[in-house]
């Protein structure tokens, strides 16, 4: 665990026990009046049951800057202010100091992550400061440390479907306090952008420039080793057990859901369940084909089963996965090592043609085959997994002009601060089970264990969690 003490980087000692007032820039001894100008009230700010800290040095003055002189103050439930120390610049760009935190950093690409102690920056304008409790390891974490992903840059802490509690927040952060339970999102939601605005997508552009580059939104990163910057992972890197994330990518959930289980919905689970519902819009009696059985096709699984799909056909090489597909809801499954033709000529000769395929893996052929397994004049295949940098789709023209169409999803097409927390709670009221996925459990010292998992295909998810 890493103590609280830590947030201020040096022992805090009895003496710095303060139970002065907080006057909006200067501490106001117990005995002096409080004086304040109109409208320049100290903020009361409570944080409900956690033991987080977090700065109470803003109010609501108008004043954008400190002047030098003005003291700090950490705020810990249940106890006074805690005295930090004074700003010596004129500036409120650094409130607290950094920490140390246990992350797992990928120092370059096909390597093992190592797991190091790391500095990190506290949370800036639009910030907040998130311990993680669990995290899954995920596909898309496992091609971005292959080096195929083209925005994939070393070092860097990867990792992006966690859960966890916000610690702190920084200046301007209004919907999250200490003590909120959150799931990270890699595709935020700003609720301002011509995106977020158009009611046809979840792909906020606010932050996606820095984002894209690992880094925060002022573009700088929050991490560092000795000094020397780490590069953030799709906005969240939930391989460590403190991060900062911006506030628009944090999606507020029930501190009744068990952060360990939910935790999948930050990708894998809402992005399948999401794709069937939001994407393809599947209706009762379709016929549905879903290719690869990893994390997001079981979820494909469930979303058609919740659709009342007339038959769901699960494919996968692997026929370990079949028993969990039959058990979710498939009705049929289907191995192509099986057959000596395309796969897509066995789909269709099963069914006619599909009403809509999902392909799950990032597999450039794959996709081919499930466009090419549609129903001739309306099926469709969303496109879920993520191919490597460079590679291209085909198919014939032919196969478009016929009306099959070739759809897209991110996300499951799910807006992350308003709609994720309808799924955390479609989850606490027993419409689905998350139980199925976590086929393995670990701390953060063998994480790499996961990733053997992974690639051996003996697992669905490994869940990391942070022992406290």
């Amino acid at each position: 665990m890493t103590s609280l003490k830590s947030f201020i980087n040096r022992q805090i000692t009895r003496a710095e026990i303060q139970t002065s007032l907080i006057h909006n820039r200067r501490l106001v001894p117990k005995s002096q009046p409080r004086r304040y100008a109109e409208g320049h009230e100290p903020e009361p700010r409570f944080f409900g049951r956690s033991v987080a800290a977090t700065v109470i040095f803003r109010t609501t003055c108008r004043k954008k800057h400190a002047e030098p002189g003005t003291q700090r103050y950490l705020q810990i439930h249940g106890l006074p202010s805690i005295l930090l120390g004074s700003v010596t610049e004129s500036r409120e760009d650094s409130i607290m100091d950094k920490i140390k935190t246990r992350a797992a950093v990928a120092w370059g690409p096909g390597q093992p992550l190592a797991i190091e102690e790391v500095d990190l920056m506290p949370p800036q304008k639009g910030e907040a400061l998130v311990r993680i409790v669990a995290t899954g390891v995920c596909h898309t974490d496992a091609f971005t440390l292959s080096g195929k992903d083209p925005e994939g840059k070393f070092p860097a802490i990867l990792g992006h479907e966690g859960g966890g509690i916000v610690e702190a927040v920084g200046e301007g952060v209004t919907s999250l306090a200490p003590g909120d339970h959150v799931i990270p999102l890699y595709t935020p939601e700003c609720g301002k952008c011509e995106y977020c605005k158009s009611g046809k997508t979840n792909l906020c552009q606010a932050i996606r420039a820095t984002q894209g580059q690992g880094l925060m939104p002022d573009g700088t990163t929050r991490f560092s080793k000795d000094g020397k910057p780490i590069y953030h992972y799709m906005g969240t890197s939930t391989f460590s057990e403190y991060t900062v994330i911006p506030e628009i990518a944090l999606a507020k959930i029930s501190k009744e859901a068990p952060l360990e289980k939910v935790c999948l919905l930050g990708c894998g689970v809402t992005t399948g369940m999401g794709a069937v519902s939001n994407t393809a819009k599947v209706k009762a009696g379709n016929t549905i084909a879903v290719f690869g059985l990893g994390g997001i096709g079981l979820a494909v699984i469930i979303g058609a089963v919740k659709a009342r799909a007339g038959r769901i056909i699960a494919i996968d090489l692997n026929p370990t996965k079949f028993e969990i597909a039959r058990k979710l809801g498939a009705t049929d499954v289907v191995n192509p090592a099986d057959y000596d033709r395309p796969i897509q000529d066995v789909i269709v000769e099963m069914t006619g043609g599909v009403d809509f395929s999902f392909e799950c893996i990032g597999n450039v052929k794959v996709m081919r085959s499930a466009l090419e397994c549609c129903h001739k004049g309306w099926g469709e295949s969303v496109i879920i997994g993520v191919a490597g940098a460079g590679e291209e789709i085909c198919t014939r023209p032919f196969q478009l002009v016929t009306g099959r169409v070739w759809r897209g999803s991110a996300f499951g097409g799910v807006k992350g601060r308003t709609q994720l927390p309808g799924y955390v709670q479609r989850y606490l009221d027993g419409e689905f089970e998350l139980d199925t996925f976590i086929t393995h459990t670990f701390e953060l010292r063998d994480i790499n264990r996961a990733f053997d998992l992974m690639h051996e295909g003996k697992s669905i998810r490994s869940v990391i969690h942070f022992s406290r």
